[in-house]
């Protein structure tokens, strides 16, 4: 069957069509048969440069040989025990030895458990109820985070279903902005448990902080005994070898992982200081737990993929990174548009506006009507993004020079088409 008739049959059995909501598009979104390396290939006998790469995980690409080796030994092995392993202590050793804040590590299953456990846990730890996050910053699908602004930035429940008493202890303020940030503080610090932010905002395109905002939060943090927990469940081992803490050099209280810890295999992680860390069950009360915490398929991916990453691999990336993103300034040049181009290291994003792009306002001024001509054009040229403007794109080991000279050529195309488009 083709993707136009999997997709009709898949809106039979599961919502939308897809397990996701991001993963659809119109008029259908093409039905993957393979991926290997940068690239991935459909059931209609297409093929794509893949700068989605499953929303981040596969920094080494698709099908990395030493990761495919490793797992298939370990099913051969069991897929799941219900009781510990050597290699849980390997990785967790591996996470302490990379990242400054992580003294002790607890596996879970995804990005959402993670950062659902690590508010949980700050919340005890601090005896506070209160959490500030920032417009537009994702961190899972669970009840405290999926919020909307409201009056007086108290959180109003971003999805039906959703109680308001849920929400009504989670604070919204801007990223980037250090003045609301103290405003808050001055007002509700001392019911604060946690600040909780992406280092690198992931889910509202790509915004990294201005130069010295992350410093501020640890410091306004820490004067007001405020737990601060960073969200590196994209950042993680994605720019650094111990993430956006190392990378900005910056060390919260707790941090929290998913995607690229696992290899490309369903994983998440809480991390953070002793004396925080030592509160979850069994040592402590904080209860957490899963049947598939610290699968030792996810685990075995995890370390073998860490044994990649390592300074020359971050340094490379940053080269491929900064060079694609001149050469897209470029593009924008020579079509004489001013639409904004962001990202660091691996990670980038296109804003079809003409603002600097610093908070989830900025980036909602984007045209998104002109991404989404952007997006069907690269692929109809062979390149596959994130179908969203509000997601980011992503480089790994595998895409060379071929690679990013075959996409230039058809991001100026795709751009030209948007350009055509405005006259």
């Amino acid at each position: 069957m083709i993707s136009e008739d999997l997709f009709r049959e898949a809106k039979k059995f599961l919502p939308g069509g897809v397990d996701s909501p991001v993963r659809t598009y119109k008029p259908y979104p093409f039905f993957a048969k393979r991926a290997e390396g940068s690239k991935i290939y459909d059931v209609d006998g297409k093929s794509y440069i893949d700068y989605c790469l499953a929303y981040g995980p596969l920094m080494l690409g698709h099908a990395n040989p030493s990761i495919v080796e490793a797992v298939s030994k370990q099913l051969k092995n069991g897929t799941a025990y219900g009781v510990p392993t050597e290699n849980e202590i390997k990785l967790a050793k591996q996470v302490v030895q990379r990242v400054p804040c992580a003294d002790m590590v607890r596996f879970v299953n995804s990005g959402t458990e993670a950062t659902m456990s690590a508010i949980r846990l700050a919340r005890a730890f601090k005896g506070r109820d209160k959490i500030v996050k920032f417009e537009g910053s994702y961190h899972g699908a669970h009840d405290c985070v999926l919020v909307k602004s409201g009056s007086g930035a108290a959180g109003l429940p971003d999805s039906p279903g959703i109680p308001e008493d849920t929400t009504k202890n989670t604070i919204l303020i801007p990223f980037n902005d250090e003045e609301a940030l103290v405003k808050i503080l001055e007002k509700e610090g001392r019911n604060i448990a946690a600040v909780i932010v992406e280092p690198v905002m992931g889910n509202v395109g790509c915004i990294p902080p201005k130069e010295g905002y992350l410093k501020f939060l640890r410091e306004v943090t820490a004067e007001n005994d405020i737990i601060l927990i960073f969200d590196e469940v994209i950042t993680g081992f994605r720019i650094a070898k111990g993430g956006a803490q190392e990378y900005f050099g910056v060390t919260p209280d707790l941090v929290t992982f998913g995607k690229i810890l696992g290899g490309g295999f369903p994983i998440g992680a809480l991390a953070g200081k002793r004396e925080i860390m030592e509160m979850v069950a069994p040592s402590g009360d904080v209860y957490q737990a899963g049947t598939f915490n610290g699968n030792p398929v996810s685990i075995k991916a995890g370390l073998t993929s860490f044994k990649q990453l390592d300074n020359k691999f971050y340094e490379d990336m940053r080269v491929k990174g900064d060079n694609l993103r001149v050469r897209m300034r470029d593009i924008l040049e020579e079509c004489g548009l001013n639409f904004k181009v962001a990202g660091l290291s691996s990670m980038f994003q296109l804003y079809f506006t003409d603002r600097d792009v610093l908070n989830y306002e900025d980036a909602k001024s984007s045209e998104t009507g002109k991404f989404d001509v952007y997006f069907h054009k690269l692929l109809e040229g062979g390149v596959f993004i994130p179908p969203s403007q509000f997601e980011c794109c992503f480089l790994s080991k595998m895409h060379d020079e071929d690679d990013l000279e075959r996409t230039v050529e058809i991001m100026e195309d795709a751009i030209k088409t948007v350009k055509d488009g405005l006259g």
